[in-house]
């Protein structure tokens, strides 16, 4: 999950341009490789922040997220809540 693929590695594995392929992604699930990556890491970090085995700064590096900062940015932009606000939500 914390690795970056480059869309020209995708693409080459599907035999596409770069353009099309970000465009049969988006056709297909909605949103661009790049949000949905983004969404799956931020689901990951959902699980691992229940778990309450890691802290927000370790689940946001574990993740990719270079600064504790971007990771709660990137959380709060998709959930609504910020890491921190969603375990306590959690009881």
């Amino acid at each position: 999950m914390a690795e970056q693929i480059p869309l020209v590695t995708l693409a080459q594995l599907v035999r596409l341009s770069t353009y099309y392929f970000c465009r049969a992604f988006k056709q297909s699930l909605g949103v661009p490789p790049h949000r949905y990556h983004i969404q799956r890491r931020i689901e990951q970090a959902k699980i691992l922040l229940a778990g309450r085995k890691h802290s927000v700064t370790e689940v946001g590096l574990a993740l990719g997220f270079s600064e504790t900062s971007s990771f709660t940015a990137t959380f709060r932009k998709i959930t609504g809540q910020t890491p921190s606000g969603y375990c306590r939500s959690l009881g």
